[in-house]
């Protein structure tokens, strides 16, 4: 019974998901429906119909999917590794390190005339990431709660954005205002170059995740059991934090700062399924991640059209009723 279930919520998850992606290619200002892909398919589209479909929007809609299944695959594994509902890579102030570095490294790069490149952008983000999860790590063995250690992510990720807002005011670059739409979140920026780039990491990100998910029920019932049941604790502990690092920082270097979708898509998928078993979930929250994302963009840009709205401010408005929820029902216990 419990697998019919499961069956029947990963075809309803893969159906809504193509059902986004179908609505994220077709839908824009210029009205361009099933016919005109199908004729880009076919080879009998305009260049202009090709150049929209093919150029933008599909590179958006795919990035939105990946992005969002890669940021919420994160979510899941720092809940995992510190064991509390509400951890994700924007609450802890991990996508605001991963923002930093971006900015400093693309804001160098520009004053001397240089682009990054993909893989560029992607190991500074790497970097920033890793050294903000280093202070949270650090602070980790010193406050006395999770409550605290969110706190001191919360103030971690203000001033990380002080400093990369400080940094974009002051750059002197005909190409920051791109860099100020990229601070605030958005999918908008992405080439058709990126997308390799971006499916690489992040479905190699969700494969090594899954081979996880064996070591991750154990550790669920505390370090103890994990070791005793065979699992190397810190070897288990250094990849959750590489792995969830490499991820927010992927979705941060390529769509900036996209808040609350780590910590919220798990909780949805936990509900929906009904299970907190990762070798479940991890598909799971990747599908639903892609699907959450694909559905916030296409509001963030047909919602007030032309004008266009940072995909953050729109994953905020769903994702943070989420978090407050969650915390409330913890404190009710």
């Amino acid at each position: 019974m419990q697998r019919k279930r499961y069956i029947i919520c990963y075809i309803s998850l893969l159906l809504v998901s193509a059902f986004l992606f179908v609505l994220g290619i077709s839908s824009g200002s210029s009205g361009m429906g099933i016919s005109e892909i199908i004729g880009v398919i076919s080879g009998e589209a305009s260049d202009m119909t090709r150049n929209i479909i093919i150029g933008i929007r599909l590179p958006r809609t795919l990035a939105a999917m990946l992005l969002g299944g890669a940021l919420s695959v994160s979510g899941l594994l720092l809940q995992t590794y510190f064991g509390n509902p509400i951890a994700g890579p924007y609450v802890l102030g991990i996508s605001s390190g991963a923002k930093l570095m971006t900015a400093l490294m693309m804001i160098f790069a520009m004053g001397h005339g240089l682009y990054p490149g993909s893989w560029g952008m992607t190991g500074a983000a790497f970097a920033g990431s890793l050294l903000s999860m280093g202070v949270i790590l650090a602070l980790s063995g010193k406050v006395r709660n999770m409550a605290q250690l969110i706190i001191a992510g919360v103030m971690i990720g203000y001033i990380c954005s002080a400093v990369t807002d400080i940094a974009v005011t002051f750059a002197d670059d005909a190409n920051i205002v791109n860099l100020h739409n990229w601070s605030m979140g958005s999918f908008s920026g992405t080439a058709p170059k990126d997308i390799p780039v971006i499916a690489v990491i992040s479905l190699a990100g969700l494969v090594c995740t899954f081979l996880l998910s064996k070591p991750m029920s154990a550790y669920r019932l505390g370090e103890g059991h994990a070791a005793s049941v065979g699992v190397d604790v810190r070897a288990f502990r250094t990849a959750l934090i590489l792995l969830s690092s490499l991820l927010s920082a992927l979705v941060t270097a390529f769509a900036g700062p996209v808040s609350f979708v780590g910590v919220a898509v798990p909780h949805i998928t936990k509900t929906i399924f009904r299970t907190s078993e990762p070798i479940v979930l991890i598909p799971a929250v990747f599908i639903g991640g892609g699907a959450f994302c694909m559905g916030c963009d296409l509001i963030a840009r047909m919602l007030f059209s032309p004008l266009e709205m940072s995909v953050s401010t729109v994953t905020a408005v769903f994702g943070a009723p989420i978090v407050i929820a969650v915390m409330m029902r913890r404190g009710a216990k």
